[in-house]
């Protein structure tokens, strides 16, 4: 039976790529309102309650308001905001690691940040198989294309083209760092030092170690075949290729997509390892996530749409 879908925000970047995911897909029917509705409180609480599923492209305090205009108890809501990717009532919309079934039978999932997507697939499995230590104090170091920083980013770009790169939360307190640090099984809050880049998308996330002065950390080997185990079952994140001429690229001409690549390099001697994720800020890191997530809680295949 067709589902239908509101999309709250649905004019933003976010909101313009999940609905293109969802485009002749006849699983879903979109509720739509006019601009003269998309800020009227009761046109949006009439879409919000009469939607099977309402995802939120929204900031967070719009995010939090659309959630409390929802009065019934079977519209089901994806919220893409920062708003409550830690609320304990909350599943965390990342199936590899919260589990699949438990997001298909969420009420309310949480769509992850794009950065955050990058550190936890990386760390989170490490420390639960318990090769890398829970306390340690991580850093992980980013870059993202432009369009995950919102309409004025976008704009703060096209008026200056000589900009090459953007370094950000100097004051070292991104809004992602909450999750990565809980999602992830950490005591400590991992340093993280993100930058954008004159490319509309694409992003790779870094955690750099240092394994030889880390207790109990394993070495760089097994860390690889446990990321390679713990995601051999999935269809979107995997293992990288061997990067041609030893590096890692990202075009500008990126046409996007919704998996993620995952890589560890380590030195000679085993002493230090570098563990990457490549993924589109837009499509894992964003409303890729939103539609695996949708499809798992419909009872499609969590691939449907996706642009693998």
């Amino acid at each position: 039976m067709t589902k239908s879908v509101f999309i709250d925000g649905a004019a933003g970047t976010t909101g313009l790529e999940i609905a293109e995911r969802l485009a002749g897909r006849s699983e879903f029917t979109l509720i739509r309102l006019d601009d003269a509705k998309r800020k009227d409180a009761t046109a949006r609480a009439d879409a919000l309650n009469s939607a099977d599923f309402v995802i939120l492209c929204l900031p967070d305090d719009a995010a939090r308001e659309s959630v409390a205009l929802i009065t019934n108890d079977t519209t089901r809501v994806i919220d893409a905001s920062t708003a409550h990717r830690v609320a304990p009532d909350w599943v965390y919309g990342m199936p590899e690691i919260s589990g699949r079934e438990a997001v298909a039978t969420a009420m309310r999932v949480s769509n992850p940040g794009c950065y955050s997507t990058g550190f936890i697939a990386l760390v989170a499995p490490l420390v639960r198989a318990g090769l890398l230590p829970a306390d340690w104090p991580y850093t992980c170091n980013a870059v993202s294309g432009y369009s995950g920083g919102g309409k004025a980013l976008i704009e703060r770009f096209d008026a200056d083209r000589d900009i090459a790169w953007r370094g950000y939360a100097l004051q070292l307190g991104h809004k992602h760092v909450p999750e990565m640090q809980e999602r992830s099984g950490l005591s400590v809050p991992p340093l993280f030092t993100p930058a954008v880049i004159p490319a509309l998308r694409g992003m790779v996330v870094e955690v750099p170690l240092q394994l030889s002065v880390m207790p109990g950390a394993a070495p760089v080997e097994e860390l690889r075949n446990c990321l390679a185990a713990f995601y051999a079952d999935g269809p979107v994140i995997h293992m990288g290729a061997e990067p041609a001429e030893g590096e890692l690229l990202l075009s500008v001409s990126n046409a996007g997509n919704d998996r993620m690549d995952l890589h560890v390099f380590g030195n000679a001697d085993g002493s230090q390892v570098r563990l990457v994720a490549v993924l589109d800020n837009l499509g894992k890191g964003a409303s890729g996530a939103a539609v695996q997530s949708l499809n798992l809680m419909a009872g499609l295949d969590e691939t449907a749409g996706l642009r693998l």
